[in-house]
């Protein structure tokens, strides 16, 4: 996606291109293939889920053929995680793959500890605070209570009168894999009717998929997993630069 003249170009396939994505089982079999992915076009050509769909049809509402739908339906899936994780951006991310970009994103802390290091702030600390918490032998416990994002806001103490920056801060934390976006739901009024746009719902990946899953690759250095995944990216498009592929996947981890 880029602007050219002032308006947004969405980059992708023709309709009749055999190589298009056309459902999202198709995208969800492409992501577990290559491991990961980007929903939007970035400085690696062809890395995207957009440059693999129709164009025409984002945004269209069509459930079946809009890309913007799709994300919906992967997020709720569980199949893969979800979340902004490249740039701030959205993007996929396979459950095999997933515990490598854990250790090289969290550089080897669980939330816990990196508190405790003075690692992380206040405002990521109080939305932390809320969807986790410790069993009776005080071991921290992950919680899978969904709840919309703008109802997590005001329990975590964000807006008017509270914490500011609740957009940047929960960006902050998927960036560091210790959130991912679970589902999306729209509103319910007093008469449960649901509308407007649909909302995010945030939860730890380890309330989704477990604790040793999640961080099955704790075991090794967060360098090695940093250089497993831009590994994976250079034999996918070894055409891309070493700093383009950087600025997808993040620097490497000090």
């Amino acid at each position: 996606m880029s602007v050219e003249n002032g308006v947004w170009i969405m980059k992708g396939l023709d309709w009749d291109n055999p190589y298009r994505i056309r459902t999202w089982e198709e995208l969800v079999n492409w992501i577990n293939e290559i491991g990961f992915l980007p929903l939007f076009g970035n400085e690696v050509e062809g890395f995207s889920a957009e440059e693999h769909t129709a164009p025409d049809f984002w945004w269209s509402g069509n459930r079946q053929e809009d890309p913007w739908e799709w994300r919906e339906i992967i997020a709720a899936s569980h199949r893969v995680a979800y979340g902004k994780f490249f740039g701030n951006k959205a993007g996929f991310i396979s459950l095999d793959w997933l515990p490598y970009f854990v250790n090289c994103r969290r550089n080897g802390y669980d939330f816990d500890a990196r508190w405790e290091d003075g690692l992380a702030s206040r405002r990521e600390k109080k939305i932390m605070d809320y969807l986790t918490g410790t069993d009776e032998d005080g071991d921290l416990t992950f919680k899978d209570e969904r709840i919309l994002s703008t109802d997590l806001k005001k329990k975590a103490g964000f807006g008017k009168g509270g914490e500011k920056n609740f957009p940047g801060t929960i960006t902050a934390l998927q960036m560091q894999t210790y959130l991912v976006i679970a589902d999306f739901q729209r509103r319910v009024n007093k008469k449960g009717e649901a509308y407007g746009m649909p909302v995010s719902i945030l939860l730890t990946p380890e309330a989704l998929w477990g604790y040793e899953k999640v961080t099955n690759a704790y075991y090794e250095t967060p360098e090695t997993s940093w250089e497993k995944i831009f590994t994976q990216v250079r034999s996918l498009y070894p055409q891309a630069a070493d700093e383009e592929i950087i600025s997808v996947i993040g620097k490497r981890p000090a």
